[in-house]
């Protein structure tokens, strides 16, 4: 693995890549972020060694370097999911190429459901903690030492102080913004009703079919992580309506202009 990391960085460095300070994951209509980045350089998933390649509609799969707040970024305009048939070390590959590029924290975001229904539609919600419940962990299997220790430490998975600093800045700027637990789940398949009563009961606030594996890498390899779910739906296993793709991109739409802010503050005075 390390060979192929290796190899993917110093093409990405070949390329102009030179020297991220942060990485950036988007979620599912969350691709504006892009508009305010000074961007260098932007290259397809297909042409880097060793990537997948996205194959879900709403994800172009393109990485993007930059400048956004003063810093040089590294987007991945478009992520990888277990449901597409890619083992959780293939998904999280490019959380270990950004490490090897120098990138020393990583911003999170997903699209996610309420089970927690004093969330709002088109809201945003700081990840505070949350539950694996993908079949497996990007970690099974032979450690190597290089890349970060046997039993990681997940505690704090995701960084107090980018926490804090995020909240301050919803603050000051009146974006209204909460903090929970988000629980990965395998999908492609949206949850029953009975799931999502599961969901509610373990202790979860939002859940979505991504973002954990790579947190946990990222955390492997002793980077800091901040994550945020934008709350396209909400799921009320009691009044539980078929999903509405279009209505969920809609509150996408409507709530990334606030993330959008966020990770760009966060960045210009990290």
């Amino acid at each position: 693995m390390i060979k192929k990391i290796k190899e993917s960085a110093e093409f990405l460095q070949r390329e102009g890549m030179v020297a991220p300070e942060v990485g950036i994951i988007l979620g599912t209509g969350l691709g504006s972020l892009v508009q305010n980045v000074k961007v260098e350089k932007t290259i397809d998933y297909e042409r880097i060694p060793h990537f997948p390649v996205s194959t879900v509609e709403f994800h172009t799969g393109k990485l993007i370097y930059g400048e956004l707040g003063g810093k040089k970024v590294l987007v991945m305009n478009g992520r990888f999911h277990f449901y597409e048939g890619y083992s959780l070390q293939e998904i999280t590959f490019p959380v270990r190429v950004m490490k090897m590029l120098g990138i020393h924290t990583l911003l999170v975001s997903n699209a996610a459901g309420a089970v927690n229904l004093d969330l709002k539609k088109a809201s945003l919600m700081i990840i505070d903690d949350h539950i694996n419940m993908l079949p497996g962990n990007p970690l099974v299997g032979r450690n190597l030492d290089e890349l970060g220790p046997r039993f990681p430490d997940m505690s704090r998975p995701y960084d107090p102080e980018l926490i804090t600093h995020m909240e301050k800045i919803a603050a000051d700027k009146k974006i209204p913004l909460q903090k929970g637990v988000y629980v990965a789940w395998i999908g492609p398949s949206l949850e029953t009703r009975a799931e999502y009563r599961f969901i509610k009961t373990m202790g979860a606030d939002v859940v979505g079919m991504s973002t954990v594996p790579e947190v946990i890498v990222a955390n492997h390899m002793g980077m800091r992580v901040a994550a945020v779910s934008v709350i396209t739906d909400t799921c009320d296993p009691d009044n539980l309506v078929p999903i509405d793709i279009d209505d969920v991109l809609n509150n996408a739409r409507i709530a990334e202009k606030d993330l959008v802010f966020l990770f760009g503050q966060l960045i210009q005075e990290m």
